[in-house]
């Protein structure tokens, strides 16, 4: 009886020293991406799905979003603690805010080059940046390509144009109908959607501000910095997980496509699945990003888009580089080598 009464003690001392790691609690993180659940936003919803967030101990919702702007705005609000948003746009609160208590901090590169680019029809005659003078080009107000358009306008010479303002579902109708003679937009955003209103892909003139000399950094992963001061592992765990997701979409986009469809079951799969892979294949596995290494931001390139964002957006103060980037929570050099070589 007392060798039973013992044994019992004993599992129960086990069960109770077990106790606390079975319930130990999850830091909750809520994270804003730029746009809809479309093809891209899979590199965040595959780590979810796959509980790789989950065992580095965070609790990770990843909500839509309604463009970049708001997704600095809402983490620099408190409303996220970390989110998704292009590098130009962060810059651009840090010059306009510098009083803000709460500037959000870019802490990983997946975009390495921006995704913008003007597209037009081939039969408009635009075929060069030269060709957009005096044209008249489309965007919303907020659009990343229409905001750094000085800078492609510059770097390519690009005489006068005219602007017109839509809203975003208008951009390629508009174009499509005539409106307008040009656009600006992330590639694989305008590209799919001008296909989905009966364009051929080869009736479509893109160029891409990658490749007609503004090598801006695209989009970032940002974070608070009271979750930065507050809690840096968090920070650290949440880039490990999502690096560790990211290689797996990168190697098999169309299985990823599939969480993309868990979180809005009406996508067109194999439209998401088409813009996912030119997204990886034109801003995440671009040359600069196999150059440079995947999740890192070169000082001195850095530099120059601090300063041309300064300039092409006008901003209240200069943007300050190292105030906007800190890559000290970054994978190790062989958890970052997620990118196969072309």
């Amino acid at each position: 009886m007392k060798k039973r009464t013992f044994m019992h003690t004993a599992a129960a001392l086990a069960l109770a020293s077990a106790l606390p790691v079975a319930h130990a609690q999850s830091t909750p993180i809520k994270f804003q991406l730029d746009w809809r659940f479309e093809g891209p936003a899979a590199l965040f919803l595959q780590p979810a799905a796959k509980g790789y967030f989950k065992a580095a101990g965070l609790d990770v919702t990843v909500d839509a979003g309604n463009g970049s702007g708001g997704a600095v705005q809402r983490v620099a609000s408190g409303t996220y603690d970390m989110g998704f948003a292009d590098l130009a746009a962060v810059m651009e609160f840090h010059a306009n805010n510098p009083d803000a208590q709460n500037k959000p901090v870019a802490v990983m590169m997946v975009y390495n080059n921006t995704p913008a680019s003007v597209m037009a029809l081939k039969k408009s005659g635009i075929a060069t940046p030269a060709d957009l003078a005096g044209k008249k080009l489309g965007a919303p107000v907020f659009d990343a390509g229409r905001r750094a358009f000085p800078i492609f306008q510059k770097a390519n010479k690009v005489g006068n144009v005219q602007w017109t303002a839509m809203d975003p579902p208008l951009r390629e109708t508009m174009l499509v109908r005539g409106d307008v003679d040009a656009i600006t937009g992330f590639t694989f955003t305008s590209l799919l959607n001008l296909e989905a209103r009966g364009v051929k892909t080869a009736d479509v003139v893109v160029l891409p501000y990658a490749d007609f000399g503004v090598k801006l950094y695209g989009n970032v992963i940002i974070a608070s910095p009271k979750l930065i001061k507050e809690n840096p592992a968090a920070v650290k765990a949440f880039l490990s997980a999502f690096t560790k997701g990211a290689k797996e979409v990168i190697a098999n986009p169309a299985a990823a496509i599939e969480h993309v469809r868990a979180r809005d079951g009406i996508v067109n799969v194999a439209l998401e699945t088409r813009r996912l892979q030119l997204a990886i294949d034109t801003v995440v596995n671009s040359a600069d990003a196999r150059a440079e290494g995947f999740g890192q931001a070169k000082p001195g390139r850095l530099s120059l888009m601090a300063s041309q964002v300064s300039d092409a957006f006008n901003t209240k103060t200069r943007v300050n580089a190292d105030d906007v980037w800190n890559g000290s929570f970054l994978p190790s050099a062989t958890e970052l080598n997620i990118l196969p070589k072309k």
